[in-house]
């Protein structure tokens, strides 16, 4: 099976914590090598993530939690944000997900789901589980940058 560290955090559902997961996910994607682009766009992936449940989930309770996991693999991270405040089952979680599409109702899923086109831009993939409450998983894979200059690079040779 494939190696990963696992971490996870659990703050109150209320805006006021986003930054705190956002210097967590920041810290963890710097530690793997991510660049300053990606580092960025996972900030702003996981604080709609974030941002979506306290709004939706909750409405104005405020005793509810928020979950967050970070799959730490070699060549990606997987982060997963749930609305409810119980500890991740990885395997179940992903055993109920499906991939995020952009023709589903996201009022099926919670009003406002305007974060999710931009987390689906922003990510390499995005996947959705709501079998209790909603749990989106993330993953951004580690681009290496020689491999993007290559890429672009225009063939000399005829």
């Amino acid at each position: 099976m494939e190696r990963f560290d696992f971490i996870e955090l659990k703050v109150p559902a209320k805006a006021e914590y986003v930054g705190v997961v956002r210097l967590s996910i920041s810290g963890i994607a710097n530690r793997m090598g991510f660049s300053y682009e990606d580092i960025e766009d996972l900030k702003v992936a996981i604080s709609e993530a974030i941002t979506n449940t306290v709004t939706h989930a909750y409405h104005e309770q405020d005793d509810g939690e928020v979950t967050i996991g970070f799959g730490v693999y070699e060549d990606r991270l997987e982060v997963m944000v749930a609305d409810h405040g119980g500890s991740f089952n990885l395997n179940e979680v992903k055993d109920g997900i499906g991939p995020y599409k952009n023709t589903e109702s996201i009022e099926d899923l919670r009003e406002g789901g305007f974060g999710l086109f931009l987390i689906d831009a922003l990510m390499d993939k995005v996947q959705i589980n709501n079998n209790y409450g909603v749990i989106v998983l993330m993953t951004k894979y580690i681009h290496e940058t020689e491999v993007d200059f290559d890429d672009d690079q225009i063939s000399t040779t005829q």
